[in-house]
Parts: structure tokens; C-alpha cells; sequence
């Protein structure tokens, strides 16, 4: 084959896959933005109905377990999954939110956005990380662990750092004192 056919046939090669880039076959995810906030319509997963709804006072005990190779795949929210994002999923809440989790084993304290649907266990989990988020709440070794959520209002700052796949700083720890308290009722199912 002559240099010219060649280089003429690597132009045609290089322009076929730039044109079959631009068709926009793939996945087209929504910008990372607060807004709109999405509630959405009741769901079923294996014969569970989700019922989505804002709920300013959600404060509960349960379980996290984190997720982490679904990188790239999109979000119920719309978005871009980003392991390395200090993000959650969630059953009802409405998408985005907000909120505080703290490891009932450390005190540990952090702020997580929620952008995505579950978790479907049916074992105590309230709440699932992203990698970033179990790694900055210092569970991602344990893969499931007893924690606190609660639904809260960050300042601007804070929800930005998060929008941009950064972490919030760390919040203040919970004393020893109550963490006992907490384990004690999520062990009496309370």
C-alpha cells in the first residue's frame, strides 16, 4: 500500500469515528444544578413501593453501605455518577438534599448530597455513599455501617463544594455520650 493510500485511508478512519463521536449515541447527563428539585411519582422495587416526599424533619437511624463501581452510569437525578463525590442515594428524598450523616461508631460528621434512588436492601439501610463520602465518613472498610441521617440546610459555600464533587468540612464530632444513646436506640429499633 503506497503512503498516500495509507494516510488517506487513517483520514477517513479518523474522520469516521470523530462523526460517529458527534451523533450523540450516548447518555446525555444533566448538569450538576440544585435546582429543579425533583420529588417524583411513588415506585416500586421488588414489591416495594417508594413514596417520595420532602420531609424537613427526617431524622433516622439505620445503616450505610456504599457503592462505587457504577462510575459513569447516571443518576436518578439525572447526573453523572462520580465515585469520588461526596454523594448518596436515597429512597424518598426529594432529589437534590441534603444531609448530615454521622457514623455511630466515630461521631464522625459529614455533609453528603443526595442525587440518587436507594438503597433496595431491605436490611436497616437508610442510606447509600459514594465512595468519596464512605472514605470521608471513614466507613468505606467496613461496607455497611451504623449511622445517623438527617436532613438538613447548608450554607451556599458548602452545597457548591459539593456540587463541584469536593467535601464539605468535616462537622463537629458527636460526643461519646450520646453516640451510646444512638447505638442503644437503633439497637431497640426505636
Amino acid at each position: 500500500m503506497s503512503g498516500g493510500m495509507a494516510k488517506g485511508m487513517r483520514g477517513g478512519v479518523l474522520a469516521a469515528t470523530v462523526l460517529l463521536a458527534a451523533c450523540g449515541g450516548g447518555v446525555r447527563y444533566r448538569p450538576v444544578s440544585d435546582v429543579p428539585v425533583k420529588i417524583g411519582k411513588p415506585y416500586s422495587v421488588r414489591g416495594v413501593t417508594y413514596v417520595p416526599a420532602a420531609d424537613p424533619t427526617y431524622d433516622y437511624l439505620g445503616y450505610a453501605s456504599w457503592y462505587g463501581s457504577e462510575s459513569g452510569n447516571q443518576t436518578a437525578n439525572g447526573e453523572r455518577f462520580r465515585p469520588k463525590a461526596v454523594t448518596g442515594a436515597h429512597t424518598t428524598l426529594p432529589l437534590p438534599s441534603y444531609v448530615e450523616v454521622t457514623s455511630l461508631e466515630s461521631g464522625r460528621t459529614i455533609l453528603v448530597r443526595i442525587n440518587d434512588r436507594g438503597p433496595f436492601a431491605r436490611n436497616g439501610r437508610i442510606i447509600d455513599l459514594s465512595k468519596g463520602a464512605a472514605a470521608q465518613l471513614g466507613v468505606q472498610a467496613a461496607g455497611v455501617a451504623p449511622v445517623r441521617v438527617r436532613v438538613v440546610n447548608p450554607p451556599e459555600k458548602d452545597r457548591k463544594r459539593l456540587r463541584d464533587g469536593r467535601a464539605a468540612p468535616e462537622r463537629s464530632r458527636v460526643p461519646g455520650q450520646v453516640l451510646a444513646k444512638l447505638r442503644a436506640q437503633l439497637a431497640a429499633g426505636e
